[in-house]
């Protein structure tokens, strides 16, 4: 039975951080020190000794949060979350995430396979010690002991079905309310060019797939019938010596992700004899994936936007699940029951159907045709943390990007620098061959013609080191331009994070690394501008819309929090675009079974971002008879309607959810940390978004940003969204939020005399 928390439960539910444990497993004493915000710094003598103590740590801080994630991955979160988890662990079941991992487990190296056990070894330490996250005295629950293949599947569930298939379920769904005549506007806005990673700062249009080449997609579309009635992204960005005032590399960024609580990284530093590396860790998984740096190379990740997911609409014996067509031939699918349990309800039996392209996960096979999902995180072995001892031992960032060679359970855009001055950019990703018209929507999988050709080579992937402009920039924009010899994406988001980053660092002729941070809080918005000189043009006839209209045309276009018109271009713009949902029918198009995919593709959230493109080009056909000014003046009445807001910061500031906070409201104000008002929008480097059809708060933004001084370790400096530690009761819960808000960084602690005098706790792991 589930029970109820207060502060002092709260408190109790936090470990002890310091003293002497003695534990099974390891073979020499290893230090946790914390710093004065609880990040831990692992010291060791043994690369074994420092990934127990990882996960050691790791669940100290952030065992329910690694507990949840695996249930996830693995589709058992209806166990604790019930019936409203039950669609995403059909999915997860339907993929087999579980079985995909026990075989990247086996596949994985001996040193691979040793880190995982090591790291296991900890976390089921921590378990039997008793003292539980609160979360499980909610749930009435107790945590199953850590499994090596877990933190594999761990990994896989932070960037699961992450990009390209929700926009090819979308243009699917919506062709059938709009028609193949207008489908190829709903892609994300391009600015009007696309603005190119490699190479850097160059120019390209897009390719746009004609009704011809969409032929065939259409027309496998139609054999599923007549219609029933992703927020996120990443900056970063180097300079090579010779662009910086301390004539050393500097690497900065912000990965950014929804606001999920806790938050999805945890800052840590592992250190012994054969490296000393610190960063961003996913808790759950051993060493740094993602961000770090190791003494000699500093690295870095943003979402690349590759296209590695492909929707096959099959065609199967009406009646008959058995049996589905291709090449001519009718061939057997496989066929498994699964059972999910449901917290506080009857468990749900699912009979997943296969086909050589993957699980089917739209549609009814046995009326003939359904949607299935073939994708590069689950078809095929994967040997992704292969990748992350080689990553600690590397020195430059040629060396740096071969130890990458086996990654691909999600697609990057790798960025490093090392103390040689090098910088580079690689795209780290497994991207499949096959035709380009297969980004645009689900493809006929009967004909053979849209199959995979093996993947492209590491070898051909796109790189780029030491640019002339001296500069790399990465926003989630565009790669490289699309007559590039190997199809790799359709969608991408717009390059306007890309091109303010890139202005800004013209403008440093030596940027300094406070200068980098000061990157991170910029607000200029181009769609603000873009909407701001339409309104402009208008002449409303009711005081109050000429009052807004007024507001917003005396604007800089920036999305500061303490701007009153700032907020009034958010309320106009949403009520654009909800105006275009409702005149372009396009929000009929939610019910359709292809945005049931969990989570549901939201009509008024991806429109949010195709109304910049259709404003810029005054194309209006999608609403209806009427043209833009018309749609903009009825925006304004709305919004004059609704009455004066305050300051930006006010409407839009993020509120911290837990995911057991609506399952217990009465817990709620324990486990939802509060945060500081914050400015931005989805389209400024700032990047606090906001999903449009659920209001103007900020749901995702930079969960971390960091500046590394690439040579100079002790000056590198991070911040996370709100603290190191996952624990409601612990002083480290949400420490951070004000600096974050603020736009500051803490110290990136590195020299281990100086960790060791500054310590706030220091905790001694013995052998058993």
């Amino acid at each position: 039975m589930a029970q109820t928390i207060d502060a002092t439960a709260a408190r109790a539910a936090v470990p002890a951080l310091e003293g002497r444990m003695t534990l099974p497993g390891i073979v020499a004493p290893v230090e946790i020190i914390r710093d004065r915000w609880g990040i831990p710094h692992v010291h060791g003598r043994t690369a074994a000794d420092c990934f127990f103590a990882q996960g050691f740590a790791h669940a100290q801080d952030r065992l329910w949060q690694m507990d949840a994630a695996r249930r996830r991955a693995v589709g058992r979160y209806a166990e604790w979350a019930g019936p409203a988890a039950v669609a995403a662990d059909i999915l997860a079941q339907q993929l087999d995430v579980e079985g995909a991992s026990r075989r990247d487990l086996e596949a994985a190296s001996a040193e691979t396979r040793d880190m995982l056990a090591a790291y296991a070894a900890g976390v089921n330490a921590f378990i039997a010690q008793g003292v539980l996250p609160v979360e499980y005295r909610l749930l009435d629950a107790a945590p199953e002991p850590w499994e090596p293949w877990q933190s594999i599947a761990a990994m896989r569930q932070r960037g699961f079905l992450m990009g390209s298939v929700w926009f090819k379920l979308w243009r699917a769904a919506a062709v059938r309310t709009i028609g193949p005549d207008q489908v190829t506007k709903l892609r994300y806005d391009d600015g009007g060019r696309d603005l190119l990673c490699i190479p850097p700062g160059v120019e390209a249009d897009r390719w746009i797939a004609t009704l011809a080449e969409l032929g065939p997609a259409l027309e496998a579309l139609a054999a599923l019938g007549d219609a029933d009635a992703t927020g996120g992204g990443s900056n970063n960005w180097a300079l090579g010596p010779g662009r910086t005032s301390t004539g050393r590399p500097l690497l900065a960024g912000d990965p950014h992700r929804v606001f999920e609580i806790p938050g999805m990284y945890a800052q840590g530093h592992i250190a012994c004899p054969e490296f000393d590396a610190i960063g961003l860790t996913v808790p759950g998984v051993p060493a740094f994936p993602h961000f770090a740096h190791n003494g000699r190379v500093a690295w870095c990740v943003t979402h690349a936007f590759m296209d590695i997911y492909d929707l096959f609409v099959e065609r199967f014996r009406p009646g008959d699940a058995g049996l589905y067509q291709f090449r001519g031939d009718w061939r057997p699918t496989v066929q498994r029951v699964e059972r999910i349990g449901v917290r506080g309800a009857a468990a749900v039996e699912v009979t997943v159907v296969e086909t050589h392209h993957g699980p089917v996960i739209a549609g009814d096979p046995a009326g003939g045709a359904a949607v299935t999902l073939r994708s590069v995180q689950v078809a095929e072995t994967d040997r992704s943390l292969d990748c992350l001892l080689p990553m600690l031992r590397a020195h430059t960032v040629d060396a740096f990007f071969e130890s990458t060679r086996e990654w691909g359970l999600i697609d990057h855009n790798l960025v490093a620098a090392d103390t040689g001055g090098r910088i580079g950019h690689l795209v780290r990703a497994k991207v499949p061959k096959r035709p380009r018209i297969n980004g645009w929507l689900p493809v006929p999988g009967w004909t053979g013609e849209h199959e995979w050709q093996g993947m492209i080579p590491w070898a051909d992937m796109p790189r780029v080191f030491d640019p002339p402009g001296g500069a790399i920039v990465t926003a989630n924009n565009r790669v490289v331009a699309d007559d590039h010899p190997d199809y790799l994406t359709t969608d991408c988001h717009p390059p306007y994070r890309a091109a303010r980053i890139a202005e800004c660092l013209a403008a440093l002729p030596r940027a300094s690394p406070e200068d980098m941070a000061a990157i991170h809080m910029d607000t200029d918005s181009p769609n603000a501008r873009l909407l701001r000189d339409r309104v402009a043009r208008l002449a409303p006839a009711e005081p109050a819309c000429r009052a807004l209209r007024d507001l917003i045309a005396g604007w800089d276009g920036r999305m500061d929090g303490g701007s009153v018109a700032a907020g009034a271009y958010a309320r106009v713009r949403r009520a654009l675009t909800m105006i275009l949902v409702e005149r372009s029918g396009l929000g009929r198009a939610a019910a359709d079974p292809l945005l049931q995919v969990p989570p549901p593709v939201v009509p008024a959230n991806q429109l949010w971002w195709t109304l910049p493109a259709l404003l810029r080009a005054d194309d209006a056909a999608l609403l209806d008879g009427i043209g833009w000014d018309a749609a903009l003046e009825q925006a304004l009445a709305r919004v004059a309607d609704e009455g004066a807001t305050g300051p930006w910061a006010q409407t839009h500031q993020p509120r911290f959810v837990h995911p057991l906070s609506g399952q217990f409201p009465d817990a709620a104000a324990l486990l939802d940390p509060a945060s500081r008002p914050i400015g931005g929008d989805n389209d400024c480097v700032l990047a606090t978004g906001l999903a449009c059809s659920a209001g103007l708060a900020a749901t995702y933004g930079a969960v971390a940003r960091y500046v590394f001084d690439v040579g100079d370790w002790d000056a590198c400096r991070w911040i996370v969204f709100h603290g190191a530690s996952g624990h409601p009761g612990s002083p480290h819960y949400a420490d951070q939020n004000a600096a974050w808000t603020a736009g500051e960084l803490v110290p990136m602690l590195y020299d281990w005399a100086r960790i060791r005098r500054e310590a706030a706790a220091t905790a001694v792991l013995e052998p058993g």
